[in-house]
C-alpha cells in the first residue's frame, strides 16, 4: 500500500499526533516559533486537522493576529463543533476584541457542552461585566466557584466586580480568599490594600502594604502602592519596572477590561486631534506615545504618512502589531524616546491615558516640544485631581495612578514652549461604579517665524 503521509515534513519522522504533542509542549514553554512551524507542517499534511487548527489559532492570537486566529478556530469548529474548549478559546479572542455579543454566543455554547467545567463560567462572568450585566456576571462567577471553590482567578475577579458595585466588604473577603489560595497573587494583593483605602481604613492599608514590602522588598507594586497609600516617598513618576509589571500581566485581557470600564480616552483624543489637525490626509509623522494594544492606532492612521507606536510593555506591543496600522512599534520609555528623537521628528504626538503614570510633567512636556516640528500638536489625557489640591500640582492616588491640577498641567506645557493649551473636562472611564474625571489637553508648538 502506498504511503500517503509525507513523513519528511515532520521532525524525526514523527506521526502527526506525535508532532502535535511535541508542538503543544513547545508552545507551553513559550517556544512559539518552533510550535507554530510544527502546527503548519501538520496542516500541510492534514489541512483538516481540527486540533492543529485550534492550537495554531492560539499561537497567532498570542502574536497579535486575532482575525487570523478567529478564522482558524472557526475552521476547527466546522470540523468538530462539539469541542467545548475551542468554543471557549474563540470566546476569549472575541472578548479581547470587544466583540462581546459574538463572545457571548461562544461561551454559551461552551457552557452547554461542558456544564461541569468552571472555566467558561468564569469567562462568562468577565463577559457579562463587560456588557454591564453585573448581576449575571456575579451569578456566573458564583456558579464557577460552586464547581471549583478554590479557583483563584474567579475569586479575584469576583472581588473586582463587587468592589465596582461598592460592595467593598464582600470584595475584601474574596481578595483574602485569593491570597489564602495563592499568597503571592499580585493583583489580589494590590486590590486588597486598595479596598482598605476605599473603606477609609488607611492605617490598615498602610500596614498591609508595609508588610508586603517587608516580605518582598524588591516588588515594584508593593513599594508603589505603599507610597500611594501613605503619601511618603512618592516618586515623580511610576518606575519603568512597575509600569511593565502592570501592563505585561494583563495584556491578553486589556481590551476586554477597558470595555468593562467603558473606556473613552481614545475617542476623546481622536476628537481633539480632528479639531487640532483638521481632516486627515495621511501626510503627518505621528507618534502614539504609550500605545498599549493600539486602540488609538486606527483612529490616528488617517493622519499618518508614518505611524509610530511606543510602549514599555512587550506583550502590549504584540497586540498592537496585530492591528496592522503601525509602521513602527518600539519598546521604550516615553520620555527617553522623545529625548532621543531628532528635533522636529513628529507633527503630532498623542498620549491617551499614559501620563496618569507621571506625576511631574515638566520633563516629558519639554521632550515632546523638542520632538515636534514647528506647528506640531501634543494631545493627551490626564486624570483630574479632586478637592484639596496638592501644592505640587499632582498627587499619587491609592489606585496607583497620578491625578493632576489643571493649572499645573497648563503651566508645564507653556514652560516647555507650547502655546496656551485647549483643555476640556471629560469622563475617561468608570471605575468602582463611578466616573473617572479627566482632562483632555490639546497644545500646539508655535510655528516658526517667517
Amino acid at each position: 500500500m502506498e504511503n500517503t503521509q509525507p513523513e519528511e515534513t515532520l521532525p524525526t519522522e514523527m506521526t502527526p499526533d506525535e508532532a502535535l504533542g511535541f508542538a503543544t509542549r513547545l508552545h507551553r514553554i513559550g517556544e512559539l516559533d518552533a510550535a507554530e512551524t510544527l502546527y503548519r507542517r501538520i496542516l500541510e499534511l492534514l489541512p483538516d486537522h481540527p486540533a492543529a487548527l485550534n492550537f495554531l489559532a492560539i499561537a497567532r492570537h498570542q502574536r497579535g493576529h486575532a482575525e487570523e486566529a478567529i478564522a482558524l478556530m472557526k475552521r476547527s469548529l466546522v470540523l468538530q463543533p462539539d469541542v467545548a474548549g475551542v468554543w471557549n478559546n474563540l470566546g476569549n479572542i472575541l472578548l479581547d476584541l470587544g466583540r462581546v455579543n459574538e463572545a457571548s454566543e461562544a461561551y454559551e455554547r461552551c457552557t452547554a457542552l461542558a456544564p461541569q467545567d468552571p472555566l467558561p463560567f468564569g469567562n462568562l462572568g468577565v463577559l457579562r461585566r463587560a456588557q454591564g450585566r453585573l448581576e449575571e456576571a456575579e451569578a456566573a462567577y458564583r456558579h464557577a466557584l460552586s464547581l471549583d471553590p478554590k479557583n483563584v482567578d474567579v475569586h479575584n475577579n469576583l472581588g473586582n466586580l463587587l468592589a465596582g458595585m461598592e460592595r467593598v466588604e464582600e470584595a475584601v473577603q474574596h481578595y483574602c480568599q485569593t491570597i489564602a489560595l495563592m499568597p503571592k497573587h499580585p493583583a489580589a494583593r494590590k486590590m486588597l490594600g486598595y479596598a482598605y483605602c476605599m473603606l477609609g481604613r488607611l492605617e490598615e492599608a498602610a500596614a498591609y502594604y508595609r508588610a508586603w514590602v517587608a516580605e518582598e522588598p524588591d516588588n515594584p507594586a508593593a513599594r508603589h502602592h505603599l507610597a500611594a497609600c501613605t503619601g511618603e516617598d512618592v516618586p515623580e513618576r511610576a518606575t519603568d519596572v512597575y509600569v511593565e509589571s502592570v501592563f505585561d500581566s494583563f495584556a491578553d485581557s486589556f481590551d476586554a477590561k477597558l470595555a468593562a470600564l467603558t473606556y473613552k480616552a481614545p475617542e476623546l483624543v481622536a476628537r481633539a486631534v480632528a479639531a487640532a489637525r483638521g481632516e486627515g490626509k495621511r501626510d503627518q509623522a505621528v507618534l502614539d506615545a504609550g500605545c498599549g494594544t493600539g486602540l488609538c492606532g486606527p483612529l490616528l492612521a488617517p493622519y499618518a504618512r508614518e505611524l509610530t507606536g511606543i510602549d514599555l510593555s512587550g506583550p502590549m506591543l504584540t497586540k498592537a502589531q496585530g492591528r496592522g496600522v503601525y509602521d513602527r512599534l518600539v519598546k521604550a520609555e516615553l520620555t527617553r524616546f522623545l529625548q532621543d528623537a531628532a528635533p522636529g521628528s513628529y507633527d503630532l504626538v498623542v498620549s491617551a491615558d499614559t501620563l496618569c503614570y507621571f506625576g511631574a510633567l515638566e520633563t516629558v512636556c519639554a521632550a515632546a516640544a523638542a520632538a515636534l516640528s514647528a506647528g506640531g500638536s501634543f494631545v493627551f489625557t490626564v486624570e483630574s485631581m479632586a478637592a484639596a489640591p496638592d501644592a505640587s500640582g499632582y498627587r499619587l492616588e491609592p489606585s496607583g495612578r497620578y491625578t493632576h491640577r489643571p493649572d499645573y498641567v497648563s503651566q508645564a506645557l507653556q514652560a516647555a514652549g507650547f502655546a496656551a493649551p485647549a483643555v476640556e473636562e471629560a469622563v475617561l472611564r468608570t471605575e468602582g461604579g463611578k466616573p473617572v474625571a479627566g482632562l483632555l489637553y490639546s497644545s500646539r508648538k508655535p510655528a516658526a517665524p517667517r
